[in-house]
């Protein structure tokens, strides 16, 4: 709910897990690979159907009997429609004995009812691996998680279940050997067209592979002390890297070199970096700062890399941070459980959902159409909210009627002699 107000609702769910990791399902990426595995499957049913055809009962004419699809197999419906939106979240207790399980967790949105699924659709369990960070892959082919010292990737399912398919997550078959004992990994970024994977340690080193070849790109030992957010622009061109201190990096990808330095203020620490591209079709990088007076965010002209202005957004610390898809919206999550999505043109607050989690927002993500944010929380909370337009332009035109209705009043006034003459 907007204007500072908070509320329980269908929006947001527990499900018994501490959230690290939140991002949308690209599923109607992956309806289609999914249609796409099912055809194929269906193929080599039937070729291999035509090899038994010679051991088939015949008819009297000699012909072969077609018994026709069994009746199970005209039940099963077709799985969920492209249209439909899921969220993943990924996160657990650890490596103690505490009974929190490990997992990967996929629950389904509902637009019209405003509502997560009060159960998740699948949950893939992990043992003693804590999926600590994650990054999906933007056409469909999976997801990675970094656990504490490897990656993992896994691979999008269907399952049917009471005659109908669903959608599954399962550990893939793909082994990511060049990153296993690496370390534990603070963040994981794919590019725009899937092609380019970047993994940043909390050791500090940074690795660019070509995806999904693991083709090495970079391997920086050095990049930052310890890297703690990554992201590609829009073309994947650039790399934007932050450190647990000091100044942000500019890598040219192509070239693997850094070619710019983001300098940070006196009493800024860098939290976390999005680009976007502007509604003048520039482009925009934005890095949200933790600063002695709370959250503030930095924007930086990309052509320059100076800064072109910084922003103070709130009081409390800075937990969480993304961009809209359409780059209208800024979103940030607070150490006080707070959501609030600032509009990136004038920088002002456009909504507030206080307490919109009982701990800190660990995780925000928008829906691919920007209609929508998820954000999770340590408190094994994930909560959808809607993005309502502000309404704005009423409270001015008021205002300008108000001035308009005293000029002529004054005017009047005057007119009549009301009014001293200050001549």
């Amino acid at each position: 709910m907007a204007n500072g107000q908070s509320s329980d609702s269908s929006a947001l769910q527990k499900y018994g897990i501490p959230f690290y990791s939140a991002a949308w399902v690209p599923y109607k990426e992956l309806k289609s690979k999914l249609d796409q595995a099912r055809s194929d499957d269906k193929r080599e049913e039937e070729e291999s159907s035509k090899e038994s055809d010679a051991s088939a009962p015949a008819d009297k004419d000699g012909d072969s009997v077609d018994e026709g699809p069994s009746t199970a197999e005209a039940q099963k419906t077709d799985g969920p429609a492209a249209s439909e939106y899921y969220v993943v979240l990924a996160g657990g207790g650890g490596e103690g004995r505490s009974g929190i399980a490990n997992a990967i967790v996929v629950a389904r949105f509902d637009f019209a009812s405003s509502a997560l699924s009060p159960q998740p659709v699948a949950k893939l369990v992990l043992g003693s691996e804590l999926p600590y960070r994650m990054a999906v892959h933007p056409k469909g082919d999976g997801l990675i998680c970094a656990m504490q010292n490897s990656c993992r990737f896994f691979e999008w399912d269907e399952i049917e279940e009471n005659e109908t398919r669903k959608l599954d997550v399962k550990v893939s078959e793909k082994a990511l050997d060049l990153l296993q004992d690496v370390g534990q990994q603070l963040a994981l970024a794919y590019d725009t067209d899937s092609s380019t994977l970047a993994v940043g340690g909390e050791e500090g080193n940074l690795r660019i592979f070509k995806w999904p070849s693991m083709e090495v790109i970079l391997n920086e030992a050095q990049a930052h002390s310890s890297v703690k957010d990554l992201c590609f622009s829009p073309d994947g061109k650039f790399l934007i890297s932050l450190g647990s201190r000091g100044p942000g990096r500019v890598w040219d990808v192509p070239s693997a070199k850094v070619v710019a330095s983001l300098p940070n203020g006196t009493d800024e620490v860098f939290f976390s970096c999005r680009f976007a591209q502007s509604r003048d079709n520039s482009l925009i990088l934005y890095i949200a700062a933790i600063t002695g007076k709370g959250g503030s965010i930095v924007t930086w002209n990309t052509s320059s890399w100076k800064r072109s202005r910084s922003k103070h957004v709130g009081r409390d610390s800075i937990s969480s941070f993304n961009v809209s898809p359409d780059g209208r919206l800024l979103a940030i999550g607070t150490t006080q459980g707070d959501v609030v999505v600032v509009d990136s043109t004038k920088m002002g607050v456009q909504m507030v959902v206080r307490k919109a989690h009982l701990g800190f927002v660990t995780a925000l993500a928008f829906s691919h159409d920007s209609r929508a944010l998820v954000s999770a929380s340590m408190d094994s909370s994930a909560r959808v909210t809607l993005i309502k337009e502000k309404k704005s332009g009423g409270s001015s035109w008021w205002i300008i009627i108000l001035i308009v209705l005293l000029a002529v009043l004054v005017y009047f006034l005057m007119e009549e002699g009301l009014l001293p003459d200050f001549d």
